[in-house]
């Protein structure tokens, strides 16, 4: 049984390469008692962030937009940490991260359960991003010059290029880059943070998912409005921005 645990992790989840010793001894030992419903997956998401935790927390942000962690189940720290080479600890940490942003929640003594997000839910946000994001878009559309917007296209180029063959981690971490980008031209540093947290929150995966076919689709679709967005900021055409900026909110994907 021991040698079967250790051929077990002796394999890394989410395409990540092993952590190294002096990783694995931090954390409570005797946290490893701890249970858990069901057995984490094992995506195949790399990660680039040098700190442990960091590692896992961006491993964790990317199987939950692909619904590689199941809304409503309970996962467990230490089996997690387990799958991941580390001790529980960094993933208590990435977990309680999840957890502010809405992604789970805590769950006594058992570990963490993703959040069910509805489709009502979901549309709530989106409103909410429209009424904080298309007064600044319209506003900055007005006032940044053509050259400005002309940089960002290789940020809504990023987005074509995930959404072409699917990769939906890989989507959302370069929609919310482009995103970001075009708010930042606004200089408000609280609308940025207040923005990418409802970004993010948006992002997380319905209780029951379109099928992948579909969800393909959507990704495409998104994408496509980011350039057309684009080209309409650098003609500075004020009606097609207007109408492509509410349309990418009451109809994203992500």
């Amino acid at each position: 049984m021991e040698q079967g645990r250790a051929r077990e992790a002796a394999v890394a989840p989410f395409g990540l390469p092993r952590v190294p010793a002096q990783a694995r001894a931090e954390g409570d030992p005797s946290a490893r008692g701890e249970h858990t419903h069901s057995e984490p997956p094992a995506p195949q998401h790399q990660v680039r962030r040098h700190s442990v935790r960091g590692q896992i927390l961006e491993a964790l942000r990317a199987a939950l937009v692909d619904g590689e962690l199941v809304p409503g189940e309970v996962y467990s720290a230490v089996a997690l940490g387990e799958r991941f080479g580390v001790s529980a600890t960094p993933v208590r940490e990435a977990m309680q991260r999840l957890a502010s942003e809405g992604a789970v929640e805590v769950v006594p003594n058992r570990g963490f359960r993703v959040t069910e997000r509805s489709a009502v839910e979901l549309a709530e946000l989106a409103e909410v991003r429209a009424l904080i994001e298309v007064p600044v878009m319209l506003r900055l559309a007005r006032s940044v010059p053509a050259a400005r917007w002309a940089e960002l296209r290789p940020l809504a180029e990023a987005t074509t290029q995930a959404a072409a063959v699917g990769d939906r981690a890989g989507y959302a971490e370069s929609d919310r880059a482009f995103h970001r980008a075009v708010l930042a031209l606004a200089g408000n540093q609280q609308l940025l943070q207040v923005a990418e947290d409802l970004h993010r929150r948006s992002q997380w995966p319905l209780t029951v998912t379109a099928a992948p076919v579909a969800r393909h689709a959507e990704l495409v679709a998104d994408a496509a409005e980011h350039m057309a967005l684009l080209d309409a900021l650098i003609a500075q055409d004020l009606t097609v921005v207007q109408s492509l900026v509410r349309e990418h909110f009451t109809g994203s994907a992500l």
